[in-house]
This record gives structure tokens, sequence and C-alpha cells, in this order.
């Protein structure tokens, strides 16, 4: 047996569909609030009148030439070069012949002609510059 729905059920449901109707008329009847005013922009800083920047010298032991050993003269040539250029030079060599570990970056797989050079088949390109050094007079 189905037993019926109290009447004051019924009547809540009237009153709220009377509480929505009247809810846009008030939000209509409202002024309208003015936007927030906009903050300041914080005033640029002057930048400090410096003297002109000195241009940069190399330290003169980086651009002294060194002669590479025989080992290293394959990748890099037979030429005295400074330090920073045989390690752009090996660079190059590793580039060009893909020597750079796929799977982490930061390792070089060495070919025959570097295994002279890092006596191992994989070195870090931190450690790389060490053992190069070792080949420079």
């Amino acid at each position: 047996m189905a037993t019926a729905k109290p009447p004051a059920k019924k009547a809540a449901p009237a009153k709220k569909v009377a509480a929505k109707k009247a809810a846009p008329a008030a939000k209509k009847a409202a002024p309208a609030k003015k936007a927030a005013p906009a903050k300041k922009a914080a005033p640029a800083k002057k930048a400090a009148a410096k003297a002109p920047a000195k241009k940069r010298t190399p330290n003169a032991a980086f651009m002294k030439a060194m002669t590479p050993s025989p080992q290293l003269a394959a990748v890099i040539g037979a030429t005295p070069v400074p330090r920073t250029e045989v390690t752009k030079k090996v660079w190059e060599y590793i580039k060009a012949n893909n020597l750079q570990d796929s799977a982490k970056r930061t390792m070089i797989n060495a070919d025959a002609k570097l295994k002279e050079i890092f006596k191992k088949a994989q070195v870090s390109m931190f450690e790389m510059t060490k053992l190069i050094n070792g080949h420079l007079k």
C-alpha cells in the first residue's frame, strides 16, 4: 500500500520556486558595484649610473697555446691551440660522430680514438676535460 506524501512537503517546493524567481529581480535592483581600484604599478627602479663596464679580458693561462699529445692530436689536430679551443674541438668531434649517449646526455661514449685518451668506454662530460688536460703540454 502506497502512502501519500504529507502536504507540508508539497508546499516547500512552491516556496523555493518563488524564491528563485525573486532572486534575479533582487540582483537587478541592487546597484552595480564599482570595480576595485587598480593597484598602482611599482615605480620602475632607476638604473644606477655606473661607469661603462670594462671588456672582460680572458685569463692568460687559458689562452696559452698548448701542444696536444699524439693521441689527442688524432682528434683535434697537431697544431698548438688554447685549452678553450681544445674543448670546443673535442665537442665538435663528439657531435660529428654522434658519441653523446642518447639516454643520458651527460655521458660520452668513446670510440677508438677517444678510448686512447679516456682509457674507458664511457666518461662523464665533466670528467672529460680533466682527462683531456693530461694530454696537453
